[in-house]
């Protein structure tokens, strides 16, 4: 069974920092593409930053350099380290997990950022 459990989320301030977390399991996590997407009220789904099985990187402009995707394959774990954060940053963040085929996706953590 195949299982992504997120977790890091809260209540930060503007200009705060949050690190999420994401930690797979039943799926041989080195061979997947990992990525952290996000969905805000009233919006749609989009992608934040993704991580490639060989550690390739890849964000949104609208994060880029305040967001840093990472992986531990020893601990089948995927990061987000999110610096600088705006209200605009504020959303439901989803881990996802991709080789071809039908990807795999986590419950979601929730990230607010407000004064």
């Amino acid at each position: 069974q195949v299982q992504l459990v997120e977790s890091g989320g809260g209540l930060v301030q503007p200009g705060g920092s949050l690190r999420l977390s994401c930690t797979t399991s039943g799926i041989f996590f080195t061979s997947y593409a990992m990525a952290w997407y996000r969905q805000a009220p009233g919006k749609q789904r989009e992608l934040a930053a993704q991580i490639t099985s060989g550690g390739s990187t890849n964000y949104a402009d609208s994060v880029k350099g305040r967001f840093t995707i990472s992986r531990d394959n020893a601990k089948n774990t995927v990061y987000l380290q999110m610096n600088s954060l705006k209200p605009e940053d504020t959303a439901v963040y989803y881990c996802n997990a991709a080789l071809g085929g039908r990807p795999h996706w986590g419950q979601g953590t929730q990230v607010t950022v407000s004064s």
